[in-house]
C-alpha cells in the first residue's frame, strides 16, 4: 500500500505535469523552437525569483552555462564536434540522474 502524497510532493508533481504540458503545447505549435522558448522563459522567471530570494549566484552560473553552449556551437561549426558531443551527453546524463523535467 502506498502512502498519500504530502502537499510538497503533490505540488512538485503538479508543477512537473504543468511543465510537460506547456512544453508539449509549445512544441505542437512552434516545434522545437517553441519548446526551447518555453524553457528559456521559465528559466528567466526562475532566475528573477532566485535573485529576489538572495541567491544571486544564479546569474553568473547561467552566464557560464551560456558561454559553454556558445563555445560548443562555435567549435562544432569549425569542424570539431567533441565539445558539443560531450555537452549533450553530460547534460542528458545529469538530467536523467536527477530526474528533472
Amino acid at each position: 500500500m502506498t502512502r498519500p502524497l504530502t502537499s510538497d510532493e503533490k505540488s512538485r508533481s503538479n508543477r512537473k505535469a504543468w511543465y510537460r504540458g506547456e512544453e508539449k503545447k509549445a512544441r505542437e505549435t512552434r516545434g522545437e523552437v517553441g519548446a526551447t522558448e518555453f524553457w528559456l522563459r521559465l528559466t528567466r522567471s526562475r532566475i528573477v525569483k532566485e535573485t529576489k530570494a538572495g541567491r544571486s549566484d544564479v546569474v553568473p552560473a547561467f552566464g557560464l552555462v551560456v558561454r559553454l553552449f556558445l563555445a560548443a556551437m562555435e567549435q562544432r561549426a569549425a569542424g570539431d564536434g567533441r565539445l558539443w558531443a560531450d555537452l549533450m551527453h553530460n547534460a542528458q546524463a545529469v538530467l536523467e540522474q536527477h530526474k528533472h523535467d
